[in-house]
């Protein structure tokens, strides 16, 4: 690859790298601002529900201005929002501008979860070859360094405001210095041919995005349900509690760091294939586990099975997309926070009802559905629509 390929994927990286961090450092302060303003879990849930929500008009929004402008400055716009809305939501006082601010952490998350992907789409592009699947580890590697400096930052006795002020200081250096070097819009898609660009399907962009929708039920499960299971069900201690989110996370960073070149081996859809079987397998193991060292190795199993089912739903897309609208990537990205929100209250209504270990049996049945739905990721590019012909002069 030319010196121009490889400062865009550092610069595309980099961006993801933001985004793990904030968001992290966002959501490992839940629990210090439900004790600041005083909500009760229900209340606290209808708050966090409502930040994905948001979020998809977010990505809605990235699509109709990356198809007009091109995603780098959106995304270059779109980061530092991020920084600067999280920081908002730690210094809010009162209760409506905690809200006004985690509006407008749903809106820039959605804008750059669609912006980073339609660039690290176009970086693949240009390789040749799978790399985004190393894009979402750079993520989780943000993702962890995120909740380490909350960690920090708590030992230190600093206030939420203070932590995610200084998250957001970092982020903003990370995301202005990676900007520059973005792919440009001419970058995106060299070969697309000026007034023709492809018509986009809906059918393909449906199915994978379903198979998304899945994985990030599951997701969801595991991240907001893990510790609770591991305490309440298997009376495993605090800090052994919180070892089944960490194995999750270590294993879907490790299965990303190799999945390009299993992608490459195997190809798309035989990977979601058996990616969905060993994530389902996994699900179940954390149901039926009989104590604490087997939950935790089921939650690394889950984490490893569903790894690379984001990013080759974002690669799928991309596809879809010669042209490097970004309207393929946008429209898939919003069955990431439909599954966000249906798994969160899905979940918690057969944890309620019946018991956490049905409600862990719930995604490990549905991750059946992401090895139904696997050779839809076998995207090919649709026909380019024509330019019209010039009318006959009369």
């Amino acid at each position: 690859m030319d010196l121009r390929d490889r400062r865009a994927r550092a610069a595309v990286a980099g961006a993801y790298l933001v985004q793990g961090f904030c968001f992290a450092a966002l959501l490992t302060q839940t629990g210090v601002l439900q004790e600041k303003f005083g909500f009760s879990d229900g209340e606290l849930s209808l708050v966090l529900l409502a930040v994905p929500v948001v979020a998809g008009v977010g990505s809605v929004v990235a699509g109709v201005l990356s198809t007009r402008f091109g995603s780098s400055p959106v995304l270059r716009a779109g980061g530092p929002g991020v920084c600067v809305a999280i920081a908002l939501a730690g210094l809010s006082a009162a209760r409506w501008q905690l809200f006004a601010a985690l509006a407008l952490v749903g809106l820039f998350l959605g804008i750059v979860d669609a912006t980073m992907n339609m660039q690290g789409v176009s970086v693949e592009r240009r390789y040749g070859r799978p790399v985004l699947n190393s894009f979402h580890a750079v993520w989780s590697v943000g993702a962890i360094l995120g909740a380490l400096a909350t960690a920090g930052t708590a030992r230190l006795d600093w206030s939420v405001g203070a932590s995610l002020s200084a998250v957001a200081a970092v982020g903003v250096v990370l995301a202005l210095l990676a900007g520059p070097a973005q792919l440009k819009r001419s970058e995106e898609a060299p070969e697309a041919q000026p007034g023709a660009g492809p018509d986009i399907p809906w059918r393909p962009i449906v199915l994978v995005g379903i198979a998304m929708m899945l994985m990030f039920i599951a997701d969801s499960a595991v991240s907001n349900w893990s510790a609770v299971f591991m305490d309440n069900v298997l009376s495993a201690s605090t800090s052994v509690a919180a070892l089944g989110l960490a194995a999750y996370q270590t294993t879907m960073l490790i299965g990303r760091t190799a999945g390009d070149r299993v992608v490459r081996r195997f190809g798309p859809a035989g990977v979601v294939s058996v990616g969905g079987v060993v994530g389902g397998l996994g699900l179940a193991l954390v149901a039926a586990s009989p104590n604490a060292a087997v939950g935790i190795a089921g939650f690394a199993v889950v984490g490893l099975g569903l790894s690379l089912v984001v990013p080759q739903s974002f690669s799928a897309a991309g596809r879809l997309d010669p042209a490097g609208t970004g309207v393929a990537i946008a429209r898939v990205n919003l069955f990431n926070y439909v599954g966000f929100v249906v798994g969160a209250g899905m979940i918690g209504a057969v944890a309620e009802s019946a018991s956490l270990r049905w409600a862990f049996v719930v995604p490990a049945v549905l991750a059946a559905g992401i090895v139904a739905l696997a050779p839809s990721f076998r995207t090919h590019a649709p026909a380019a629509t024509p330019i019209a012909a010039p009318a006959p002069l009369p």
